[in-house]
């Protein structure tokens, strides 16, 4: 008697909630990487950045709290990527370059 092979299912990738995941979790799961920036300059938050071959990077500066690093994080996030988030209040601007 021979016994079939088990049929693969395949699991379906839900995306995380931008506003509720913890940041740690959501960067995995987007596969984005933070990494130190160098700028110094108080007007800038952040940089998204998606390279050729594909892995993304957010380039954050050092010395911000802990809520103005994850909200920061989570603006680039929704901008970057095309995620459904409410728009960036004012007087913060996201460009694009």
């Amino acid at each position: 008697m021979t016994v079939p092979e088990p049929c693969m299912i395949p699991q379906q990738k839900t995306s995380p909630d931008l506003l509720e995941s913890p940041l740690p979790d959501l960067l995995a799961a987007l596969d984005v990487e933070i990494v130190e920036s160098s700028i110094e300059d108080a007007g800038f938050f952040g940089a998204f950045v998606e390279a050729r071959d594909g892995s993304r990077l957010l380039s954050m500066p050092s010395g911000r709290s802990a809520f103005e690093r994850d909200t920061a994080a989570r603006m680039l996030l929704a901008e970057g990527l095309g995620l459904d988030a409410p728009p960036v209040p004012a007087p913060l601007v996201v460009s694009r370059a």
